[in-house]
């Protein structure tokens, strides 16, 4: 099984107020500022465990997506995804209940648009990210046929 340690460090004091930012590092990539999301005491700043859990799957959607694209040898030139998370509660507790991804994916002429689409939607079952996931994954492509 692979492994990707890093290492979250946070200073303070929980004897009264406190501060919710912290600093997630690896020893090998620059330091990652996070905190809370600000309705619940945190730094809008930094980035909150809802925005890296709506990043870490579209990344690994885009890079499973890119993957099949070209083993098909499908031409995708861009892909701009506008990604959102949506908290519910159940059962008086809050969790993550849906994760949309909506990119625009710009794709060559000649390119076979259906098999994009395709290849988009398939990219889910092979994202590990997405399959860990229990939240519900709505995906919603837009994809263009650049001029030739």
């Amino acid at each position: 099984m692979e492994g990707f340690p890093l290492r979250l460090r946070w200073e303070g004091s929980t004897a009264s107020e406190y501060d919710r930012n912290a600093v997630a590092s690896t020893g090998r990539k620059p330091d990652l500022l996070v905190s809370a999301a600000s309705g619940y005491g945190g730094d809008d700043s930094r980035w909150n465990p809802e925005d890296l859990l709506g990043a870490s799957l579209a990344n690994c959607h885009l890079l499973t997506f890119l993957a099949l694209a070209r083993k098909l040898r499908l031409d995708v030139r861009s892909y701009e995804d506008e990604v959102t998370v949506f908290l519910d509660t159940v059962e008086k507790v809050k969790r993550v209940g849906r994760i949309r991804l909506s990119p625009r994916i710009r794709v060559a002429p000649g390119t076979d648009v259906e098999k994009v689409r395709e290849m988009f939607f398939k990219a889910h079952k092979y994202c590990f990210i997405g399959q860990s996931l229990k939240a519900e994954v709505e995906m919603v492509p837009t994809i263009e046929v650049l001029a030739g």
